[in-house]
């Protein structure tokens, strides 16, 4: 038990380093931009209803329905939309390699899950309620995201 909580402690704080270097070189790579291509703006309606899914995919395994059901696997969607829509309209290379290489990966997890057995990630029991829920909060967390949190925390205001 005590190597177990050392273990996750170090993963812990692994990831969190993880994290940091990925924002951090995201964050000077964009500070001097190279576009490859350029994204097409009026692709934004798209991306917000591909974003409000990826939010309510996101909270999907934890309030277990027929969202989770159907998708198996909602988390890796998630992240799959959020990916992929940020590539639609972001074309520098910082862009590029943070939302591709997110892509990618997902892609490859989603396909690698087939091969692993799933495991619980919520005692909840499946229930169409909890579909009501993870789309009521799912939406509310998008639309606040967008309205205030994105462009404080990613530094790109997102409604002006």
């Amino acid at each position: 038990m005590k190597n177990e909580k050392a273990y996750k402690a170090v993963y812990a704080l692994l990831s969190f380093l993880g994290l940091y270097l990925i924002v951090a070189g995201h964050g000077s790579l964009r500070a001097d931009p190279s576009f490859i291509y350029f994204g097409a703006q009026s692709l934004r309606p798209l991306v917000s209803i591909l974003m409000l899914v990826g939010f309510i995919l996101f909270l999907a395994p934890y309030f277990p329905g027929k969202i989770k059901a159907a998708t198996k696997n909602p988390q890796l969607l998630s992240v799959v939309l959020w990916a992929f829509s940020h590539l639609l309209v972001n074309g520098n290379l910082a862009d590029i390699l943070l939302f591709g290489t997110f892509l990618v990966w997902a892609i490859v997890d989603l396909i690698s899950m087939k091969k692993r057995q799933q495991r619980v990630v919520s005692p909840l029991k499946a229930s169409w309620v909890n579909d009501v829920i993870v789309i009521v909060v799912g939406t509310v967390v998008c639309a606040i995201f967008a309205m205030f949190l994105h462009g404080y925390l990613i530094g790109i205001p997102l409604i002006s």
